[in-house]
């Protein structure tokens, strides 16, 4: 009698804590953790919208590696991450890589705009460059058109400074080098003697300290200590880099900021993921964009790409 006793107590017990349980609600905000691996571009917007995310759903935070644009598809690929931000598209390798492992290709989706400036000294009295003059400057291939190569201030037509450029840009895991080399270099060659930086506030840092420096950089970067110079197109026309410039389509170098996501076709977001994604298409998680010296998008592409995410019920 005693083990049958015992298994009807043990019965009871669990038929009362059935009728004590709490449920848990279908709409409970999202917990946990969501890693991002990629673009060191996009590393401020990310931190921010990890804030924003946080006091919104304080059991949810935003973890984010930023090894570089090139850090992500492979991440996205091993499945070590669903939202990879990058700062340039994602190359056809990449893409296919993506594909064979999961039967469907990533789903791009634009959060930002950018610009790459070209900087120097700020008391440098440069006052715009042509794109085969950047080519010049900074490629050993030349492709977009130049006679010969730029080594000296002087061949720039400057009395101030006197002597050999010297060069500055990112390393070749950063979309923001490759972009730069298939826009600015026509898709040529980097001169070997460019000195590389990890980072584009490396890059701006360096080119403040020495007033023979000439690097590039991203918009948001900017300091007082260094000017942004104006580019020349063919009709002689100058382009300032700035936000205004950049949403009108007006600057050569502009860009779009991404982040792939892996999301199975015809399947809803992960509640992390999509929370992320609903601020990040919000106007406040725009207001973060405009903040940081990026350009914010339409609301017209805003309103396209929460519909086609799936997010039309989380708001503006």
């Amino acid at each position: 009698m005693l083990p049958a006793l015992r298994r009807s107590l043990l019965a009871w017990l669990l038929v009362l804590a059935g009728a004590w349980a709490i449920p848990v609600a279908a709409d409970a905000p999202p917990v946990g953790t969501l890693d991002t691996v990629g673009s060191d571009t996009m590393a401020g917007l990310m931190l921010r919208w990890g804030e924003l995310l946080g006091r919104r759903y304080p059991g949810l935070r935003v973890q984010l590696q930023a090894s570089g644009s090139a850090s992500a598809p492979p991440a996205l690929t091993a499945g070590t991450t669903l939202v990879g931000p990058m700062s340039r598209p994602m190359t056809e390798p990449e893409r296919e890589a993506f594909v064979d492992r999961f039967g469907y290709p990533p789903r791009a989706v634009v959060v930002a705009q950018d610009a790459l400036v070209v900087v120097v000294h700020r008391h440098n009295p440069l006052a715009s460059l042509s794109r085969r003059q950047v080519d010049a400057i900074f490629s050993e291939t030349r492709r977009c058109g130049a006679a010969k190569g730029i080594r000296r201030w002087q061949a720039l037509g400057l009395s101030q400074p006197k002597g050999r450029i010297v060069l500055h840009g990112r390393n070749a895991v950063s979309g923001t080098h490759g972009l730069f080399r298939r826009e600015a270099l026509c898709g040529g060659s980097f001169r070997p003697e460019v000195n590389e930086h990890p980072g584009s506030a490396a890059v701006v840092a360096a080119v403040a300290d020495d007033p023979l420096a000439i690097g590039y950089a991203g918009l948001n970067h900017l300091t007082p200590s260094v000017r942004a110079v104006p580019l020349r197109d063919a009709a002689g026309r100058l382009h300032a880099p700035d936000p205004q410039a950049v949403r009108r389509g007006a600057y050569p170098l502009a860009r779009d900021l991404r982040l792939y996501v892996n999301q199975p076709p015809g399947e809803p977001l992960p509640p992390a993921e999509r929370a992320f994604l609903a601020l990040v298409l919000s106007d406040e998680g725009q207001a973060v964009v405009d903040e940081l010296g990026f350009a914010s998008l339409s609301a017209s592409t805003l309103a396209r790409q929460r519909r086609e995410l799936g997010l039309v019920d989380d708001g503006a």
